[in-house]
């Protein structure tokens, strides 16, 4: 790892197809319903950071793979930090949808 790894951004579109790509993979966002109700990654799932204690009934099994994003990143690190220590093991922040490049639900 570089020195300037660590400061690297995630790519929400390289981890929407991931995530689209890994059978099983649940792809969460954590903004506002609101938000979420203005346009979202086709298959998301919504649950705002805010609720994100709740997220086992959402995820029941701790070793799901979980693809995070919110608007630009910020509230998709939040919950992976507090998801990693409610015990899940395959969560990754993908960033924000504003860089999102393919298509939107509404």
């Amino acid at each position: 790892m570089g020195l300037f790894d660590m400061f690297s951004r995630p790519n929400i579109n390289d981890g929407a197809k991931a995530c689209a790509d890994m059978p099983g993979a649940v792809l969460l966002d954590v903004r506002e319903p609101d938000e979420f109700a203005r346009g979202r990654i086709p298959g998301a799932v919504n649950l705002s950071v805010k609720r994100i204690s709740e997220v086992e009934a959402v995820v029941p099994d701790k070793s799901t793979p979980v693809f995070i994003y919110c608007f630009g990143g910020g509230r998709a690190d939040k919950a992976e930090l507090s998801m990693r220590a409610m015990g899940y093991e395959n969560v990754k922040s993908i960033g924000g949808i504003s860089g999102y490049r393919g298509p939107v639900e509404r």
